[in-house]
């Protein structure tokens, strides 16, 4: 998902766009976004999530009461937890006019599971180990093991969500698709590379008609260009995105709240927003507990919490906020201190040599790269803010913004020292973020230089099969309390996600994937 700004323009829908962001549009939103929406496969991962989720559903929903059902009315999980059985909505078709049905799950489910090593950050991509159609509307889910997570994992905004049998190519998902017709409230229509992607509302959808009936992305730089467009009244909604990246930051928007047109709306803490650290970059400093720990104690996350997000964002002491299920527990405190930062780094043989600005051991300068997302302006600030207070501890610290597709390439192929990244969300935490320790794809480069990497993994191993409360509860705090211990994952502030809209959009709400919003409940008054 991609930074979201919601525009709305004049002579599109039922009214006129007006000054200052007021609108009398009835029934149409326009978004810009930094990026394209790229690829609308929700079989991979390159493409928007919150245009994903407009088209595409799951078969159950994860909400703040825990699952319900979705495109499954109700389903049934076998006392040994390996057999899910769902009984599937009816009536319910794909937006060109193919039927839902239990034959349409197994062929989308199959699809994704041949593309396994794709998704091996999602655990259960491995433990699925068939797909039984019992009837139309009945399907079988069949495990190779008990995992608890199953359902969290299926409610996601991708991979397990379905497209059109029509829309595979040869039986295959993994190469492409030839349609992006999902059952979601929103039909795709119209695609212009690096211009502009519409959606229309879904007339047929089985959860009601959408009352905004138009959805327009269009591609417009982030920063100035995007807050010029609000105050102008050409686009009026923003919110942050799918890695952490804010094409306005929180002075910005207050600006325009306080013109008397705009609103902010924020969800309750949804992630933690940190540094990843990378443990196996053997030849560099970062490898080193001292070198991590100092860097965590070197940060003031009180003035990065007041100044630059203005009380937004609750300064983290932790790699899970408390309200994630399994998190809280007893961890060693780090608070900001300037003089512990120094002491560990005597400690560890990091010398400041006189008339010298940057520490040394044996010969190697204690320098390294940063990297932060280009098209947030909040990255950047917290970037040269921390670039500075490392400064003072004799830490070389150069600040590189790079797109997030380059970010996260950066992580899943270890081509970093320190990058900005972020937990995954309540409907993801801690389950996923931790599976996300053992894939190459995703963290595996941060944790696997740590003393205690092997005991690492086989705890995730066994907390993801558990199915005893107790003991999952008691292997979370352990896992955490690693983690937590080697400084890879140093926190900085628990973010929510944030919206800036028109005073006259109601409707506005949040989702636990963090990802996308649910536009098809807004509306305007």
């Amino acid at each position: 998902m991609y930074m979201i700004t919601v525009a709305l323009i004049a002579g599109c829908g039922e009214a006129t766009q007006g000054k200052n962001g007021e609108s009398a549009i009835l029934d149409e939103i326009i978004y810009a976004t930094a990026k394209d929406i790229h690829d609308m496969n929700p079989h991979l991962y390159t493409g928007s999530m919150p245009a994903q989720g407009m088209v595409y559903e799951s078969l159950v929903e994860n909400t703040e009461e825990g699952i319900k059902p979705l495109l499954a009315e109700k389903w049934e999980v076998s006392e040994d937890g390996k057999v899910y059985t769902f009984y599937l909505r009816k009536n319910v078709k794909f937006h060109d006019g193919e039927p839902f049905n239990a034959e349409a799950v197994k062929q989308n489910i199959d699809a994704v599971q041949r593309n396994a090593e794709k998704h091996a950050w999602i655990k259960l991509s491995t433990k699925i180990e068939s797909v039984t159609v019992l009837d139309d509307y009945t399907v079988q889910v069949n495990l190779s093991e008990s995992y608890y997570p199953a359902l969290v994992e299926l409610s996601m905004t991708r991979p397990y969500v379905f497209i059109s049998p029509k829309d595979f190519i040869q039986g295959e998902s993994k190469n492409g698709v030839s349609g992006s017709n999902g059952t979601g409230p929103y039909i795709f229509k119209e695609h212009q590379i690096d211009q502009y992607a519409s959606f229309t509302a879904n007339e047929e959808y089985w959860g009601g008609t959408p009352k905004i009936k138009k959805i327009t992305a269009k591609v417009l730089p982030a920063g100035e260009t995007t807050f010029l467009a609000l105050q102008k009244g050409e686009v009026n909604f923003v919110f942050t995105d799918d890695r952490g990246a804010d094409s306005l930051d929180v002075q910005a928007m207050n600006r325009l709240v306080d013109t008397g047109n705009y609103q902010i709306v924020r969800s309750d803490a949804m992630n933690t927003k940190m540094i990843v650290a990378n443990s196996s970059q053997s030849e560099s400093p970062i490898s080193e507990t001292a070198v991590r720990e100092a860097i965590w104690y070197a940060i003031d996350r009180e003035t990065i919490s007041k100044d630059i997000f203005e009380g937004t964002e609750a300064e983290a002491d932790r790699l899970f906020s408390s309200n994630v299920n399994y998190a809280d527990v007893q961890l060693k405190e780090r608070g900001y201190d300037v003089e512990a930062s120094e002491l560990l780094l005597d400690q560890a043989g990091w010398k400041l040599a006189g008339g010298d600005d940057v520490r040394s051991k044996s010969g190697q300068r204690l320098a390294m790269n940063l990297y932060y997302d280009s098209n947030s302006s909040s990255q950047k600030t917290q970037a040269e803010f921390i670039q500075n207070a490392l400064k003072s501890i004799g830490l070389q610290l150069d600040i590189i913004g790079e797109e997030s597709s380059s970010i996260a390439n950066r992580r899943s192929t270890g081509d970093y020292e320190l990058l900005f990244n972020q937990t995954w969300g309540l409907a993801y935490d801690p389950q996923s973020t931790i599976s996300a320790f053992t894939s190459e794809a995703s963290y595996l480069h941060t944790t696997k230089g740590i003393e205690e990497a092997d005991d690492l993994y086989n705890l995730i191993q066994k907390v993801m099969v558990s199915t005893d409360e107790d003991n999952r509860t008691n292997l979370y705090a352990e896992i955490m309390r690693i983690v937590h211990d080697e400084a890879v994952f140093i926190p900085i502030s628990n973010g929510s996600v944030t919206v800036l809209a028109p005073k006259a959009l109601k409707g506005i709400a949040f989702k636990q994937t963090q990802f996308e919003l649910p536009f098809e409940r807004m509306y305007f008054e």
